[in-house]
């Protein structure tokens, strides 16, 4: 797989979405080869949810709140719970992580359609959990930090459920 952090132009919309992709294609690139039992794994003893299936779907699920329900103000149909606020995680082990892998990088096509049409001062038409109403700027910068941040888990997590590291 091909990643690159090296935005076609330098402004400001063309910089945000290429350090998102890298993060995404990285979040990837870290699935790959994996064998289906091992991207069921739950190595952590104290992150029972924490498998590389669970963390792609989160992922996935991640973008879908924050485009479509945070800034685009569409009904929330996610499948966390109040019961269950991770649900998301629990349930990637029922389904083939290649599907999951497929289905988030069609999701962030669909998404990258959605930022190349709009102004990145456009207000999210819901707050966040503050009470505050981001803009999509704030979004992107949101989602490269929380892929980011996942990214170190699936590195943890891969290695430890069958010694494969990465970059």
């Amino acid at each position: 797989m091909t990643r690159t952090d090296t935005p076609p132009t330098w402004d400001e919309r063309a910089q945000l979405t290429t350090f998102l992709d890298y993060a995404r294609d990285t979040a990837r690139a870290k699935c790959e080869d994996v064998s289906a039992e091992n991207a069921r794994k739950a190595p952590l003893p104290g992150s029972p949810l924490m498998t590389l299936s669970g963390l792609i779907n989160h992922l996935r699920w991640v973008e879908y709140f924050w485009f479509q329900v945070v800034f685009l103000g569409e009904d929330d149909k996610g499948p966390w719970t109040d019961e269950d606020p991770d649900r998301e995680m629990r349930i990637a082990v029922d389904f083939p992580l290649p599907d999951l892998l497929k289905e988030y990088a069609e999701q962030a096509s669909r998404y990258r359609e959605l930022v190349a049409g709009r102004d990145l001062d456009a207000k999210a038409e819901r707050t966040n959990s503050s009470g505050r109403q981001v803009d999509l700027r704030w979004i992107l910068l949101h989602l490269i930090e929380e892929t980011a941040r996942h990214n170190g888990h699936l590195d943890i997590v891969r290695e430890l459920v069958d010694g494969t590291t990465g970059v």
